[in-house]
């Protein structure tokens, strides 16, 4: 029993990065697809665009600096919240920056129509950055009440 507890606490340990890393990647392919297709379509911009379709990669830096803060010595007492704030964070992350990319592509379809609103029309992916945010800052609170070997 002991050695499924530490397995899922190094899986929690990791999970923040890895899984916050899925969604970064599926985020920016999304927005990424929506600008290489604006690019098509206009003459200048396109700068703009790819920048917009970076936006999702956030989340990764996120998964990263939660994986170092519950990076500590893993025991079977610590192991289920290093688990569980991991991968709640990483999950967390993960759909955010999913979704951020959702935004994102919306956002650079429209601005190609109408170059004039993008930046207004990346509200919602910077509300979308703000739950993002919440779970990083939440997951950094919970952390520091984790007992462990530093």
């Amino acid at each position: 029993m002991n050695e499924l507890l530490l397995v899922l606490g190094w899986t929690g340990i990791y999970g923040a990065m890895a899984l916050s890393s899925i969604g970064s990647v599926i985020g920016c392919a999304i927005a990424g697809q929506a600008a290489i297709g604006a690019m098509l379509d206009t003459e200048s911009g396109h700068g703009r665009f790819v920048g917009v379709a970076a936006m999702p990669s956030s989340q990764t830096i996120y998964g990263l600096v939660v994986m170092l803060a519950l990076n500590r010595g893993v025991t079977p007492e610590n192991a289920p919240a290093l688990a569980g704030i991991g991968l709640l964070a990483g999950l967390a992350l993960m759909y955010s920056a999913i979704y951020q990319g959702q935004c994102c592509a919306s956002s650079i379809q429209a601005a190609k129509s109408k170059p004039e609103i993008l930046g207004l029309s990346l509200a919602p992916a910077a509300m979308v950055e703000g739950f993002a945010v919440f779970a990083f800052i939440f997951a950094l609170v919970l952390s520091g009440g984790i007992p462990g070997v530093r």
